[in-house]
C-alpha cells in the first residue's frame, strides 16, 4: 500500500489598516532558501492548535502584532517547486482577515527581516518578490468582499487537548 499524499497546511493573515487615504496591508519581508521574499504573516499549522490559533500565533511571531481574526477569506491550494532545489510542495492555505489590537516589543521569528505596511498597488508592483502566488489572490478576494464566518470552521477538543 502506498503512502497517502498530504498537502502542507498553512494559514495567512490579511491585515488591513486605513492610513489617511491609503489602504495598507501588513506584510513581512523574509529570507528564504530562494532569497528575500515578501509574504503575508503566514506559516504552518502546528500540532495541537486550531486554524485560528495558528494564524494568531504566526502573526505574533512574524510581525509582533496581536491579531484578532474576524472572518475566513478562503481556502487556497498551490504547488511550489523551488528553483534552487527542485523540491515540490503543495500548500493548502487558509486565509483570514482581521485586525491588530496591539504591537509588542519582541523579536521577530528567525528569518523575518521586518514587518511593513504596503498598499495593494505596492504589493502588485513587486510580484517577483512574492513568496507565494496566493498573496495576490487572497488580497483580491479580500478587496472583493469575500468573507465566511469563523463559525464555519470547527475544531474538535481532541485536537487542542494536550
Amino acid at each position: 500500500m502506498s503512502d497517502t499524499w498530504k498537502p502542507s497546511v498553512t494559514v495567512a493573515a490579511i491585515v488591513p489598516r486605513q492610513n489617511g487615504d491609503r489602504l495598507e496591508f501588513l506584510m513581512i519581508e523574509e529570507t528564504t532558501p530562494d532569497g528575500v521574499r515578501l509574504n503575508q504573516a503566514a506559516g504552518h499549522l502546528d500540532p495541537n492548535e486550531s486554524l485560528e490559533q495558528a494564524v494568531i500565533r504566526e502573526t505574533m511571531e512574524e510581525t509582533a502584532h496581536e491579531f484578532v481574526p474576524e472572518a475566513l477569506i478562503g481556502t487556497y491550494m498551490s504547488k511550489f517547486i523551488s528553483p534552487n532545489s527542485g523540491k515540490e510542495v503543495t500548500y493548502l492555505r487558509f486565509a483570514f482577515c482581521g485586525k491588530v489590537v496591539a504591537q509588542h516589543d519582541r523579536p521577530l521569528d528567525h528569518g523575518i527581516l521586518r514587518a511593513l505596511w504596503m498598499t495593494y498597488e505596492e504589493i502588485l508592483a513587486c510580484q517577483e518578490m512574492h513568496r507565494s502566488p496566493l498573496i495576490l489572490k487572497c488580497l483580491q478576494d479580500y478587496l472583493a468582499g469575500q468573507r465566511a464566518p469563523l463559525d464555519l470552521m470547527y475544531t474538535h477538543p481532541s485536537v487542542v487537548s494536550v
